[in-house]
């Protein structure tokens, strides 16, 4: 075996267990395989991608060892096209099944063709791997020399090919999001007001402050709160949800501090609350203005004395846990009528998070509803064609009283009612407005349109 080969094989091995971000191992693959199969421009890519959708990402070379990064944003840029273009180019190509080298690319409009004429190139190298899931990643070699790739460049991929799987497998079926956060990856999204609260998270995580999430229900809380703990120190220790309006008053001491035998009729026996349960670890206290407010004193003394006592208990045991809390009500409301104490409300709120409705972030709305469309077509084994675009613009233009939780609920009925072989349809109605009890909301003349048409 050629001495070379076996160190580019060492190389391949560090890239593959690297634990960088997207870009940084993407680049680092570039540079150890120009010497082997040159390149003026490498990308990769899942097969088969979202249907008219431009997921490759690549590098162009630009310099001796200088690379220009290209994903579908800077693509659009360089080749002055829309994604409604794009849109058809993708769909006029086709995935090559086997490893090919191409000299002569037709006059039918391709991504292939666009990539010779944008970039000057003369040849491509096609080389795909597949993937475990039943998925392949196509790796793309393109030069301006028209004779530049021969067998000797497929054998030697061949070769590499588990390498070249390991590194694609987790570049496109684990990779992190644009913050490098893995704990971010399913928070889709990039309206400022939400990135703003992304990045409060990402600086609250490593302290032991308490944190109070704000938000209206189905704005993803929970998520933010497990975000917060999977960044800590406490990431190998418990996460304990605890939703404090679906626990009977009578129960939720219990629930939280624990009990000893005989407390009351039923113990049996004794029970570690979930303060105990997340020793090391963090609570998250949802819905914290439902709790009761004699819990709401007992709460206090936990975070002020790190203590619990468990019901029937004589004796106080220390805990070691972090904090977060969430509430879609107005605290400081609810202190004025003199549901929540005031001292409990500042204890918590040492760092609030406020989370965007989703009215507020429309510019999101496509990129959530192709995320959960993706979803549930995988989920349910069927083929995702696209999203209507009369049901795109009825998304767009819906209020989303129920935020993120009532997108997802919609996608995934439209889904379950979807033949697999047509774009998305809107299966239920969507008033403009929000619903107030049995009554919508009406303020302009552009409201009683919107009824008019839903009726």
């Amino acid at each position: 075996m050629d001495k070379n080969v076996l160190i580019l094989q060492d190389q391949l091995a560090k890239i593959s267990n690297d634990s960088a971000d997207v870009q940084t191992r993407l680049i680092h693959l570039a540079r150890a395989l120009q010497p082997y199969v040159p390149f003026d421009f490498f990308s990769v890519g899942l097969r088969p991608g979202i249907a008219q959708e431009f997921g490759d990402l690549g590098y162009l070379r630009i310099g001796f060892d200088e690379y220009q990064y290209v994903s579908e944003k800077e693509l659009l840029t360089i080749a002055g096209l829309n994604k409604d273009m794009l849109s058809l180019l993708i769909k006029n190509t086709a995935a090559n099944a086997e490893a090919a080298i191409t000299k002569e690319i037709s006059d039918v409009l391709s991504v292939q063709r666009l990539m010779f004429d944008t970039f000057a190139m003369r040849s491509v190298l096609t080389f795909p791997v597949q993937h475990s899931d039943g998925q392949a990643t196509h790796y793309f070699f393109y030069s301006r020399c028209r004779d530049c790739y021969m067998n000797i460049h497929i054998d030697l991929l061949k070769y590499l090919r588990n390498h070249l799987t390991e590194i694609s497998e987790k570049i496109f079926l684990s990779s992190p999001d644009q913050y490098g956060y893995q704990e971010f990856s399913d928070v889709i999204g990039s309206h400022p007001q939400l990135l703003a609260a992304l990045d409060l998270t990402a600086q609250v995580a490593g302290f032991n402050t308490s944190v109070l999430i704000l938000g209206e229900s189905g704005t993803g809380k929970e998520k933010i709160a497990q975000s917060i703990h999977a960044l800590s120190p406490r990431k190998d220790k418990p996460f304990i949800k605890v939703n404090c309006a679906a626990i009977p008053a009578m129960l939720i001491e219990s629930e939280l501090f624990g009990h000893e035998k005989g407390a009351f009729t039923g113990a049996f026996e004794k029970r570690k609350g979930k303060f105990e349960q997340a020793c090391g670890g963090t609570v998250f206290l949802d819905e914290i203005g439902e709790l009761p407010l004699d819990m709401q004193v007992k709460l206090l003394r936990v975070l002020q004395e790190k203590e619990i006592e468990p019901l029937g208990g004589t004796t106080c045991r220390k805990v070691d846990v972090r904090i977060v809390s969430a509430t879609n009500r107005d605290l400081e409301e609810e202190v004025t009528k003199g549901n929540f104490r005031m001292d409990l409300y500042y204890r918590l709120n040492v760092f609030p998070i406020t989370l965007p409705p989703l009215r507020d972030r429309k510019s999101d709305i496509k990129d959530l509803a192709l995320y959960f469309a993706k979803k549930f077509c995988r989920e349910f084994r069927k083929k995702f064609t696209g999203i209507g675009v009369a049901m795109m613009d009825r998304m767009l233009s819906y209020d989303w009283p129920g935020n993120i939780r009532e997108l997802e609920n919609i996608l995934e009925q439209s889904v379950i009612l979807n033949d697999g072989r047509s774009e998305l349809e809107l299966k239920r109605s969507l008033r403009a407005k929000i619903i107030t009890g049995s009554k919508v909301e009406i303020t302009t003349l552009e409201d009683v349109r919107h009824i008019q048409r839903e009726t």
